[in-house]
């Protein structure tokens, strides 16, 4: 008779040690501001000849050693390389204006300033997300703020930028009903955050926001046609 062959231990895997270990290495530790003017470089489907600048806002740590940009993208604060839809724009890399050329990678030296930031400012795991980082917003972006379908849509400045210990960012829009100091600065008391108060949020640079308040026939018709909800 042949050897018996006894049953193949089973292996027990840990799928929620396995999912947050996930999360940790996703999670954002440490921003840091762009202030040198660098570019996110994009294209899109409809133009595939052509490559759009859009200025970056700040620098991420993500988890303990990856360094990503950071841009204002519809209705949220985008990784810069995770855009790859080629309707509403596709990454291609960054762009340093002072040499004119496109890289794929970050740069090196925001890498050395945020993991030495990272080392620096070390906070403790705890059970409530709890506010970690603040930072002013350069770029002159503004929130379209929804609150219900059938409610005006409100266009708003947004003065900061706050990072959680659970990695989620809050682009910080002013409440006219308070008084507040000017310039508004990313700790006043008058600000809140535009994602716990407001149902729908999207983002816009400087320019399009000009065209916005200016109801520039064509930017809202574009606008309709993308924020609009579905009846």
């Amino acid at each position: 008779m042949g050897a018996s062959l006894s049953p193949r231990s089973a292996q027990v895997i840990d799928l929620e040690s396995v999912r947050q270990r996930h999360q940790a290495q996703q999670r954002l530790v440490r921003l840091a501001p762009e202030l040198d003017g660098m570019e996110m470089v994009y294209q899109l489907a409809s133009d595939p000849e052509s490559y759009y600048g859009m200025p970056i806002l700040a620098w991420g740590l993500r988890g303990q050693d990856e360094i990503v940009a950071l841009v204002p993208w519809m209705d949220t604060l985008a990784v810069c390389h995770e855009l790859q839809q080629s309707e509403s724009g596709r990454f291609v890399g960054y762009r340093d204006p002072e040499i004119d050329d496109i890289c794929t990678l970050p740069p090196e030296h925001k890498y050395q300033e945020l993991l030495a930031a990272a080392d620096y400012f070390e906070y403790e795991e705890a059970s409530e997300p709890t506010l970690i980082q603040q930072l002013p917003d350069t770029l002159g972006t503004h929130a379209l703020c929804m609150d219900h379908p059938d409610h005006p849509w409100h266009l708003k400045q947004v003065h900061g930028w706050r990072l959680y210990s659970d990695g989620h960012i809050d682009a910080l829009l002013a409440d006219e009903t308070k008084p507040c100091l000017t310039p508004i600065l990313p700790s006043d008391d008058c600000l809140y955050s535009a994602q716990t108060r407001h149902k729908l949020v999207y983002f816009f640079q400087r320019h399009i926001a000009n065209r916005i308040l200016d109801e520039d026939p064509a930017t809202l018709d574009a606008l309709a046609l993308m924020v609009m909800p579905e009846r």
